[in-house]
Order: C-alpha cells, then structure tokens, then sequence
C-alpha cells in the first residue's frame, strides 16, 4: 500500500514539473501577476508623456523611460551615467537611444519617433544643476 502512494506520489510530482517546466518554456518567465516578466534587457514600455494640452512633455517622457536609470532628470549618476555636461555628439545620443549599448543600456529601437529623440537631445542639452537658472 505505501508502495502504491509512493508511485502516485512521485507520478504527481513528475507530471507538476513537467507542466511547469513547458509553462516556462512556452511563457517565459512569470512575473507577479501571471503576465510573462520582459525580458532583462528589454526597452520600458513608454510612458504617455503629454501635457493637459495634449502636446508632447518631454520632462515626463525623460522621467518614464530614461529618469529609471538617470538620476536627479539626468543631472546625476545612477543605474546610468550623468546626462548633464554629456560629451557624447547629438548624433550619438541618438544613436545610444535607438541601439542601446551592450549591458548598460536597452535598445528604445523605434519607440520614440524622431521628434521624441530630438526633444530628449534638447532636454539633455539644456540640463543645468539644481537650482540654476535654465
């Protein structure tokens, strides 16, 4: 008799790992929630970044996707460096929002339109300290 429970027993067990094995083969990784987690080096999903007017905030837009990673709205070093007093070209900040750099900073690919980057290379641009006249 203990033999016959042991076998279910362990027949039980094969089959709930089997099941959660393909579960996490076919879905990826759970979240909390039951939603497949993204991928560690996948983009943050964008923000809606507009003002009571419906035009573009790129304050809000910056804080939702890049101020994770940019401390202080750029002004400080955190996950990632500060943007303030940046070195990097226009054309190269672009380029790092789009193609990201290898294990500091996720692609954004074709998630912010051209108008959206240029708005966060100004944004960048005109980073001054805390408390310093723009």
């Amino acid at each position: 008799m203990r033999q016959d429970w042991l076998a279910a027993f362990a027949f039980i067990s094969v089959i709930a790992w089997a099941t959660a094995s393909a579960s996490a083969q076919t879905n990826g990784p759970m979240s909390s929630g039951n939603k497949p987690a993204a991928p560690a080096d996948a983009a943050p999903e964008k923000p809606a970044a507009v003002d009571d007017k419906g035009q573009m905030d790129v304050r809000k837009l910056f804080a939702g996707t890049c101020g994770w990673c940019h401390s202080d709205g750029g002004r400080a070093p955190g996950k990632g460096p500060q943007l303030m007093g940046t070195t990097l070209t226009d054309a190269e900040i672009a380029n790092r929002i789009r193609n990201g750099k290898t294990g500091a900073m996720p692609a954004f690919g074709n998630a912010f339109s051209a108008d959206e980057i240029q708005a966060i290379i100004r944004y960048i641009r005109d980073l001054k300290p805390d408390g310093a006249p723009s």
